[in-house]
């Protein structure tokens, strides 16, 4: 997975569970996003291009089973199901209504990595370029590239050195010193100016920082939850 960076949205009304796959899947450096619901699930595949879904079942509302009904037409997206429901005919009708996997908890974290990178790796994903959508914002790694609505904006390589790395490392902040490490850069000015930069290109009103945010007394991270 060193060349390709996939989006993951983890789906599930536990909110302990969202956490801890997401943990184990930030540990293996995929990119991760959660939602509580199914119609929270439906919003979010709105404006944002997942690699992946992880989905629950058994969920308040709509179910997960109604969620693949709803969506699957217009959804090329993998799914693997992570449910309590593990009777074979549940497993069964799950596969039959567009699942591409059924892992039943408890889960072994292991296995569930394994068998995500086995689909990602079926659907070539992993040779895909390196792009990441969220909101109206795209960022191609490999053409240096960031689209913001009906704007294109070029990215150096000093810039595409800090966004290869926070992205890596979802949700993690990043100090003047972290940063200036990694673009051979020791003056804190100089490197405000290049978030700034970046601020611009990515976001939607650069004042109000929604995704390149600052964590005040520590730096910067990049959220795109």
């Amino acid at each position: 997975m060193d060349n390709f960076i996939a989006h993951i949205l983890v789906v599930d009304d536990d909110e302990g569970i969202r956490l801890l796959v997401k943990k184990y899947l930030n540990e293996n450096n995929f990119l991760v996003s959660t939602a509580k619901s199914a119609e929270d699930a439906s919003k979010k595949i709105e404006i944002i291009k997942f690699d992946l879904i992880i989905l629950d079942i058994m969920m308040p509302g709509k179910s997960g089973l109604d969620f693949i009904q709803e969506n699957r037409k217009n959804l090329e997206t993998p799914i693997i199901l992570l449910t309590a429901k593990g009777e074979p005919n549940e497993r069964i009708e799950g596969l039959e209504i567009g699942a591409d996997d059924y892992l039943p908890k408890p889960f072994e974290p292991k296995e569930l990595i394994l068998r995500l990178k086995n689909i990602l790796n079926k659907t070539k994903k992993i040779n895909q370029k390196r792009v990441i959508e969220f909101s109206d914002i795209k960022i191609d790694l490999n053409k240096l590239i960031i689209s913001k609505k009906d704007s294109e904006y070029k990215i150096n390589n000093t810039e595409k050195l800090i966004l290869e790395k926070m992205i890596n490392n979802p949700g993690k902040t990043f100090s003047r010193e972290n940063i200036g490490t990694l673009i051979n850069l020791d003056k804190e000015r100089s490197i405000d100016v290049i978030i700034t930069r970046l601020r611009r290109k990515i976001e939607i009103d650069p004042k109000n920082p929604k995704f390149l945010q600052t964590i005040r007394g520590e730096g910067y991270v990049l959220w795109i939850e």
